[in-house]
């Protein structure tokens, strides 16, 4: 396994090109953490347990191949602000080598 490259569209705009580990069980919540994208505290509330949709983003490439949404992610979705038909929650989505090139960006802090 190997890392993947992800493109994340921070709050204030920006864009950054990141590698990904496929071989680390990480989501693209503790992907944003890591390189430091979103100010400490404010994605990522719940601890990524699809409760809180401070990590939500828009997926800008709808093409890559994404987990399923399951019933608790389509849930929180359905009660956050900003909510858009490409939201997803990033704590729910788990970084694999077919994501390579995936480009989102991070929903406002609300």
């Amino acid at each position: 396994m190997s890392d993947i490259k992800v493109t994340i569209i921070d709050r204030d705009g920006v864009s950054h090109e990141v590698d990904a580990p496929t071989d680390m069980n990480m989501n693209v919540m503790e992907l944003v953490r890591a390189y430091e994208l979103a100010p400490e505290g404010t994605i990522g509330v719940c601890g990524g347990m699809a409760m809180c949709a401070s990590c939500q983003c828009y997926i800008l490439t709808p093409e890559t191949p994404l987990p399923e949404m399951l019933p608790d992610e389509d849930a929180m979705l359905a009660e956050a602000f900003n909510v858009k038909e490409n939201s997803r929650l990033g704590c729910q989505l788990h970084i694999s080598e077919e994501m390579d090139g995936l480009k989102l960006e991070l929903a406002p802090e609300y």
